[in-house]
């Protein structure tokens, strides 16, 4: 197959990317390398996948801009539209560029599969289409009522895809990820700013009690997740989440236990938009996948440490 990631770049997306290439897969990136966090690093994510593959082609290129998602599509049989504006804080600050990115970027890709017959695009949303909480652990059936401009954005970008599956027979499994982390984390991600701090023994802020609560979710977990709905998917959305949820406080004291760090713990006045608590109840992925996690929040924590601790031995080598 030829397959278009948009965000191909970024910290999922590569992931993906460099999982389809291993299967002999072709495949298109789209990624505009967007200043939200340093496009260094988008660059080391993807420049290592284009050097050893040659069924890799980059397109840097917006989302938004319907000439490049013209170039993008041709050839393509089918779409992993991972590109958007992501984090809660930003779009509290700045609702208008999430609403945009991710609203006006997702009619922009599901318009060009429409205009050339793609008839399969995998949409990643989020667990922060949920918000306000009725109820744990989420189901599907959960009212989405969310609590910030890029949950918003999020459920409105799900009502697209729904109508252009009906007005336009496109699959669309609508992917909603709970926190995902692993190698290549994006640096604003409080996993990576705990591990980060804990190795150098700097002290590290947590906004509120730190009681809040995620089901956080490793990433090959949700790469395989994200590749199974491409291949068997409905339209609709599917939760795709680690069983269980731990907090953040808990979460920092197992960070800092893997690290042997000495780090002092700051606690801030909280974020605005951010939710109380996530979990996930992944039973239609189940039953419609044939998903499950695999792989442990101690596990995972302990993969991700492992990654850092190599990351900053090859970077003090190379200094």
């Amino acid at each position: 197959m030829k397959i278009l990631v948009t965000g191909g770049a970024g910290f999922i997306g590569s992931h993906i990317v460099e999982t389809l290439l291993a299967q002999g897969n072709s495949v298109r990136v789209i990624d505009n390398f967007d200043s939200y966090y340093s496009p260094a690093i988008k660059q080391s994510n993807i420049a290592p996948l284009i050097a050893k593959n040659g069924n890799l082609e980059l397109i840097k290129g917006d989302i938004r801009d319907q000439k490049k998602m013209k170039l993008a599509v041709e050839g393509i049989d089918a779409i992993i539209h991972e590109a958007a504006q992501p984090g809660v804080s930003i779009s509290v600050k700045d609702p208008i560029k999430t609403v945009d990115v991710n609203v006006n970027g997702t009619t922009s890709v599901l318009t060009a599969a429409r205009d050339i017959g793609i008839k399969t695009v995998v949409f990643a949303s989020s667990s922060s289409v949920y918000g306000k909480i009725e109820y744990l652990p989420f189901d599907e059936k959960h009212p989405t009522v969310p609590i910030s401009p890029y949950g918003a954005s999020k459920v409105a970008c799900e009502h697209l895809c729904r109508v252009f599956s009906e007005l336009y027979g496109i699959r669309v499994p609508m992917l909603r990820y709970f926190t995902v982390y692993g190698p290549r984390l994006r640096p604003d991600l409080a996993i990576n700013i705990f591990t980060r701090k804990s190795l150098a023994n700097e002290p590290i802020e947590i906004f509120g009690d730190g009681s809040k609560s995620r089901s956080f979710t490793y990433i090959s977990d949700v790469v395989e997740a994200t590749l199974l709905a491409m291949e068997k998917g409905k339209t609709g959305p599917y939760n795709i989440g680690g069983e269980y949820r731990i907090t953040v406080k808990d979460l920092l004291q197992k960070i800092m236990e893997l690290t042997d760090s000495k780090s002092k713990i700051l606690y801030k006045e909280d974020v605005k938009g951010d939710v109380e608590h996530t979990m996930a109840k992944n039973f239609k992925a189940k039953e419609e996948l044939g998903w499950k996690p695999k792989v442990s929040i101690d596990d995972g924590l302990e993969k991700y440490c492992s990654w850092v601790k190599m990351q900053r031995k090859e970077s003090q080598s190379a200094g």
